[in-house]
């Protein structure tokens, strides 16, 4: 194999294979690191860092600020309430 124990990545990915599977997967990710590897040779020196292969545009609408809800409707569906905030359970012990 190229470089990677197909037992130590089941491990790593709490996979139990089966001996054909082993050989399945095994192969598959052989072939996906020859990919990644030839891949690797390409020389992008020079080349600007993309974040998309083409451009994106903001298409969120403009941040206008607008009144909030009441009080008792924002806590009208709560399912539990302590004066005028909404109770959580306990998330930090």
């Amino acid at each position: 194999m190229a470089g990677f124990d197909i037992d130590r990545v089941a491990h790593l990915a709490r996979l139990a294979l089966t001996d054909a599977e082993r050989q399945t997967f095994g192969a598959q990710l052989e072939t996906i690191v020859a990919y990644v590897d030839k891949i690797a040779e390409l020389d992008v020196e020079g080349l600007p860092a993309t974040l998309h292969g083409h451009a994106v545009n903001n298409i969120f609408r403009e941040d206008v600020p607008v009144e909030g809800l009441p009080t008792a409707v924002a806590l009208a569906n709560a399912p539990a309430r302590v004066e005028d905030e909404i109770r959580m359970p306990r998330v930090v012990e």
